[in-house]
């Protein structure tokens, strides 16, 4: 899959994803994507916070994954 294709893609669900991780005061901007990995930065209340690996991994990963293909994985960036 084309490299731009999936960098959209991946803002749009990002975009998608914003309003529930704001409403916990939180926030997610994606950086960059590169060899099938998003690098997203955590922002707000989600710095420190205990549930964030749970939020990256079971939520902003999962639907990554399974919505686009070529992800493979999510990490943060702090």
């Amino acid at each position: 899959m084309d490299q731009d294709l999936i960098v959209k893609q991946v803002e749009e669900i990002i975009r998608k994803l914003r309003p529930y991780i704001q409403r916990d005061g939180g926030d997610i901007k994606f950086v960059r994507f590169e060899d099938g990995i998003v690098y997203v930065q955590m922002l707000g209340a989600c710095v420190g916070c205990s549930a964030i690996d749970s939020t990256l991994t079971d939520g902003v990963e999962a639907i990554l994954i399974e919505e686009v293909p070529g992800i493979i994985g999510v990490e943060q960036i702090e």
